[in-house]
């Protein structure tokens, strides 16, 4: 069973497969776990195959990427690293600044993928400008961006240099669909991955229901799975026979992230995805894309 995304080639750079399972540090370095901790269940999902990790400049202000900084050294190399700038740091200048910050804070010389953190007032001329002044630098391998609906991934499109995207992050899960009718077909059609952020739902009233839905802990208990290994399984389900979601939770127990990466072989057959749909059907009509 296939369990890897492709990247597409860009930038003289080839096409590059990665886990459909990596990692989330939203929250991380904000002293709600220990550091020490934090570190750990980041080296221990590489050890797992989780070897994507995703942070931003944002996450603690900066203080996420010291974190995945410290459980990088000496291993660098094992993992596709990924950060996002803000978007008022995404200009022709600013971007490239932003950048560097990033990596001195990770302690690397480049990262795998960089990331537009939402659309915001800067031209998209400028911040691409920056993404491909970094690239030739050798400062970002790939670029891409995050909170982009229908409209946005359009524009950028149509924009100078706007085909090299390799990606767009946006919040996915069983229950927030609205990807599904507009924006996930779209970029289906041009071989455009999803990275789904939020993949186990934000804390709060719409967790609480996912994971005590009874359909769901049912479907677990039948699986002998958590519903977290469920929910991740869904999301990255394949789609006409291709996998083209990568799921980005947040782990520090390492009971949770073993449950993460045992989430990749688990394999949801028709049945399953039919009761799941039931319970949570797909939106049918055009939705406001999903931000927290």
């Amino acid at each position: 069973m296939d369990t890897t995304v492709t990247l597409k080639a860009t930038a003289g750079l080839p096409a590059v497969t990665l886990p459909t399972i990596g990692q989330g540090t939203w929250y991380m370095g904000e002293g709600l776990n220990p550091r020490q901790a934090e570190v750990k269940a980041l080296q221990q999902g590489l050890d797992l195959g989780l070897t994507l990790i995703d942070t931003a400049e944002m996450y603690g202000d900066g203080g996420a990427e010291e974190v995945v900084g410290e459980a990088l050294k000496g291993r660098r190399d094992q993992a596709f690293l990924v950060s996002k700038v803000y978007p008022w740091n995404a200009g022709r200048r600013s971007a490239i600044a932003a950048c560097e910050a990033s990596l001195r804070r990770l302690g690397t010389d480049h990262l795998d993928l960089y990331l537009l953190h939402w659309p915001g007032s800067i031209p998209l001329e400028e911040t691409l400008e920056a993404f491909e002044r970094l690239q030739a630098d050798g400062k970002i391998k790939r670029f891409g961006v995050s909170n982009c609906d229908l409209g946005e991934m359009q524009e950028l499109a149509y924009t100078d240099g706007g085909d090299q995207c390799t990606v767009n992050q946006v919040l996915y899960h069983l229950g927030s669909r609205g990807i599904e009718h507009s924006l996930l077909p779209w970029q289906r059609e041009r071989g455009l991955p999803t990275m789904a952020y939020c993949p186990l739902a934000q804390g709060g009233r719409l967790r609480r229901e996912l994971f005590g839905h009874p359909e769901l802990r049912a479907i677990a208990a039948d699986l002998n799975v958590t519903v977290a290994q469920l929910l991740l399984a869904w999301a990255t389900r394949p789609v006409n026979g291709k996998r083209d979601v990568i799921a980005i939770p947040k782990a520090v127990q390492p009971e949770h992230v073993r449950q993460n990466a045992e989430a990749l072989t688990l394999d949801l057959g028709d049945d399953v995805l039919a009761r799941l749909d039931a319970a949570f059907p797909a939106p049918q009509r055009k939705t406001p894309l999903d931000i927290v």
